[in-house]
């Protein structure tokens, strides 16, 4: 089932939490609300789930208007990120709370909730621990129990709110995997609300960033990540190295750098911010390009797998980040206080008055295309 929302406003006095927004959520997607706090992406998915009532604005469900209809008939399933849970009920009650509370003429039998409650079980694999409590299960355990209760009702769409925030990291991991596993089995449509970036790039088919109230972007992981639509999408998703300089013509500088990029404005020169990820700072003990800038090592941080360098720029003496490889490092050898050779890749340049972004390259390399903000 589809969900359509058009033009959904809705304000708490005088702050508008979601302002003027459209969107698409296609049948069997996995999609994320992803954004900062207060970016307005609970608010909208508690409109979406008829928690919360719109100022202005429609809700459609598989084609159908839904914006007025209660809750309750709008046939979805809710889960929080603190699980609610009935403390005094075992899991068994939990699981079963949504059909035993129906209308006699809606109620399953006692058999049939029995039979569903225990399949249920078994897909969030959790079967042999009905008649524990929520007390005596682990947090990804309780979380499960949550999913398991919202499916019980037989939701069409499943709407999760940070559904792993208050886990640990490994066990969120483990979640995300599962989550993506029983999506694929049930093919429901699920939206889920995060603020955490990798957890809606691994997860999702689709992800909306929001930020104060609108939409900034809608697309795929690859899409967001890779063709942000603006600075903020950029800078939310990873870190990010930003370098003041001009454009003009098909050149970009940024210090004593010098990039191509294909621009229609051949006369007038205009301010720019280079956006770089640490990843895409290349490093060498001496210049491997024309375009190689010198930088003095700061800080080294251990991050596991990757080790991140802080650096100043001896042109411009802006600081920066790059990330490498533990054998890169090795093969460095470098200590604080050292000089290295930086070379930047995969340059997004914003120009400011034009609320553009181009993509820039070394100038041996063609000149990419220009893509528009609009």
């Amino acid at each position: 089932m589809s969900i359509k929302v058009v033009n959904i406003t809705k304000s708490y006095g005088s702050f508008t939490a979601v302002k003027d927004v459209s969107l698409e959520i296609p049948e069997g997607k996995l999609v994320a609300l992803l954004g900062p706090s207060g970016s307005g992406k609970t608010t909208l998915l508690r409109l979406i789930a008829g928690l919360e009532s719109p100022d202005r604005g429609q809700i459609y469900f598989n084609g159908e208007d839904n914006t007025h209809r209660h809750v309750r008939e709008r046939r979805v399933g809710f889960v929080f990120q603190h699980y609610a849970l009935f403390r005094h009920m075992t899991i068994f009650d939990n699981v079963a709370f949504g059909l035993t509370v129906r209308p006699r003429k809606f109620r399953p039998s006692k058999e049939e909730i029995r039979e569903r409650v225990h399949e249920l079980l078994r897909l969030v694999q959790l079967e042999g621990l009905a008649h524990r409590y929520p007390s005596q299960l682990s947090g990804g355990q309780r979380q499960r129990v949550a999913l398991a209760r919202a499916l019980a009702v037989e939701p069409k769409y499943l709407l999760l709110d940070e559904p792993f925030g208050a886990l640990d990291a490994k066990v969120r991991q483990d979640l995300r995997r599962w989550l993506r596993r029983l999506h694929e089995k049930l093919k429901l449509t699920i939206v889920f609300v995060t603020h955490d970036q990798e957890e809606a790039l691994e997860l999702a088919d689709s992800v909306v960033v929001m930020n104060e109230g609108r939409v900034e972007q809608t697309g795929s992981s690859q899409e967001v990540y890779h063709q942000p639509a603006n600075p903020f999408v950029y800078g939310f998703l990873g870190r990010v190295n930003l370098f003041q300089g001009r454009i003009r013509g098909g050149k970009v500088t940024l210090g004593n750098a010098e990039f191509t990029a294909e621009w229609s404005n051949q006369s007038e020169e205009l301010p720019a911010v280079g956006y770089v990820r640490p990843h895409d700072v290349e490093l060498s003990r001496t210049p491997q390009h024309a375009q190689s800038l010198a930088a003095e090592v700061r800080h080294i941080y251990a991050l596991g797998s990757l080790m991140r360098l802080e650096l100043k720029r001896l042109d411009t003496q802006e600081t920066l980040e790059a990330e490498v490889t533990l054998q890169q490092f090795a093969e460095l050898n470098v200590q604080t206080g050292d000089t290295l050779y930086i070379t930047l890749r995969n340059v997004y340049v914003y120009v400011e008055p034009e609320n553009r972004f181009v993509q820039a390259a070394l100038p041996a390399a063609s000149a990419l295309a220009l893509r528009a903000n609009g």
